[in-house]
């Protein structure tokens, strides 16, 4: 089975520039889990996208990169039915004339 969370999307401080640590910005997540879905076992994607709303607005990392790696292990700890995760992280506002991003797939 997989779950499709795409263009979540929320207010945050991320990053290293003075004005990132302290003015949210917004981000935009995209998540793809893979999963064995075994009738009474599931993984609510509701859970799966406050989770990972929540934890980037409370930890207010500073690179992307440590924001996936927390992110999937706090996923995988939390729902161990997780075989396969990929991350997808953009901040659209940051640069005039694009939107810029990080991404990672995990096999677990």
């Amino acid at each position: 089975m997989k779950i499709l969370i795409e263009n979540l999307t929320f207010d945050a401080i991320i990053g290293i520039l003075d004005f990132e640590r302290t003015d949210p910005q917004q981000v935009q997540i995209d998540c793809t889990i893979d999963y064995t879905y075994t009738g009474d076992n599931f993984i609510n994607y509701a859970d799966i996208a406050c989770m990972i709303e929540t934890t980037v607005q409370t930890e207010q990392f500073e690179l992307i990169e440590t924001a996936l790696e927390v992110l999937a292990a706090k996923l995988k700890l939390s729902f161990p039915l997780i075989d396969a995760l990929s991350l997808t992280f953009r901040k659209p506002n940051i640069l005039p004339n694009c939107t810029v991003g990080v991404q990672k797939n995990f096999i677990f």
